[in-house]
């Protein structure tokens, strides 16, 4: 490996963390939203499943620890700045980075890393707090190669968010108005992702037509990984359809990005 060439984009990540620790009133009150989130959760869950019944194919003890899980991996998969990309593409701020010899990609994904630290750092504070304060009936897994596959999953998945977001970003070489589809794209992976609840309570024909989406393969799939509830035939068509999402959402984003790059004015400089 070429450190030379890796070094820049570790001070990207490195920058990216001390600018967050620059705004910390920000990063407390955007944790302390996502807590409260959390516990809203946490608490709906723990009233309507009984510690000794099964409501909706998930004990008391499945459902509290896929609850918790989704923080953590939220914090992992959904922390990230590419957003900014679209209006750096308004702004005209794109050709500062066209006209150095840095790779604009890997300059994101050195930014998300950065964000990515910060929020997990987070997470796994507010979680082990609410383990012992609240001592819920979390599940361990015993077994190694559900943990391993559920890490695949999720580093599938952070690449897997990163595009659809870049692609997002990439509205901005047609158009000024680069949030309000941000707005739906989030409200909308929010609940196919599974992260208001798992998707597998939902009526059938629903389930199968969401899986058929990249968004249950962000969050859902991994932790169902880790809660060891998924057939061996279900863990291969899962990695399968998450796989053939980042070759098409990779070859719409090669595709996007050359023709936005002959659109591209640097409109404001």
């Amino acid at each position: 490996m070429n450190w030379s060439a890796v070094k820049p984009y570790l001070q990207v990540a490195k920058n990216t963390w001390n600018n967050a620790l620059t705004y910390r009133i920000n990063v407390l009150m955007w944790r302390f939203r996502m807590v409260l989130q959390l516990l809203a959760t946490y608490f709906l869950w723990l009233a309507v499943i009984p510690s000794n019944k099964t409501v909706l194919g998930y004990s008391q003890s499945a459902m509290l620890t896929y609850v918790l899980a989704s923080a953590v991996v939220s914090a992992i998969v959904f922390s990230s700045l590419v957003g900014e990309v679209g209006e750096e593409i308004n702004k005209g701020d794109l050709s500062n980075y066209l006209l150095k010899p840095v790779n604009y990609f890997a300059y994101w994904l050195a930014r998300d890393a950065g964000d990515k630290a910060m929020n997990i750092c987070f997470a796994v504070i507010e979680i082990t707090l609410i383990i012992l304060f609240l001592r819920p009936p979390v599940f361990l897994q015993a077994n190694v190669l559900f943990i391993v596959l559920s890490i695949v999953a999720i580093i599938m998945a952070i690449l897997l968010y990163f595009l659809m977001n870049f692609l997002l970003g990439l509205i901005g070489f047609w158009s000024s108005e680069v949030w309000a589809p941000r707005f739906i794209f989030f409200t909308v992976y929010a609940f196919f992702s599974g992260g208001i609840f798992p998707l597998d309570i939902l009526p059938k024909q629903f389930f199968i037509f969401f899986q058929l989406l990249p968004f249950p393969y962000l969050l859902y799939f991994p932790i169902k990984l880790y809660l060891g509830q998924l057939s061996i035939l279900e863990i291969i068509l899962g990695f399968l359809a998450s796989a053939a999402w980042l070759v098409l959402l990779y070859k719409i984003l090669q595709w996007g990005w050359k023709k936005g790059l002959k659109q591209y004015t640097a409109q404001g400089r």
